[in-house]
């Protein structure tokens, strides 16, 4: 087997180059932790999404990660701090007709005849 990026030879069938880090199978890596993206929830939102989101992608209560949250914020101090941030730098998930609109490309339309 070879890495189709580098050209490294392996003796057995590996799914990431160690080398250049290249997938080497063709399947999609079987992880759904590594398909997700973290986004901000949309559907579960108290103030930002920001704990629905982390909620969506640990696929966990999200009643409990508010919990912690609110926990962290409460005692430890960074929690306000780390939720700012959070809030700033997770993008917002798209919903599914924002998905079909991007999927779908438009055909161009004709421009109106003037005479």
């Amino acid at each position: 087997m070879y890495c189709p990026q580098c050209g490294k030879e392996y003796a057995e069938a590996v799914n990431y180059c160690c080398h250049c880090g290249a997938a080497t199978s063709g399947k999609p890596a079987s992880d759904p932790l590594l398909q997700k993206k973290l986004t901000r929830s949309r559907s579960d939102r108290k103030i930002a999404g920001v704990c629905g989101g982390f909620a969506e992608y640990l696929e966990i209560d999200p009643t409990l990660v508010r919990l912690v949250w609110l926990l962290t914020a409460l005692f430890i101090g960074w929690g306000f701090l780390a939720y700012l941030i959070a809030w700033i730098v997770m993008p917002d998930a798209t919903l599914p007709d924002e998905l079909l609109a991007t999927a779908r490309p438009r055909s161009p339309q004709p421009a109106p005849h003037q005479s």
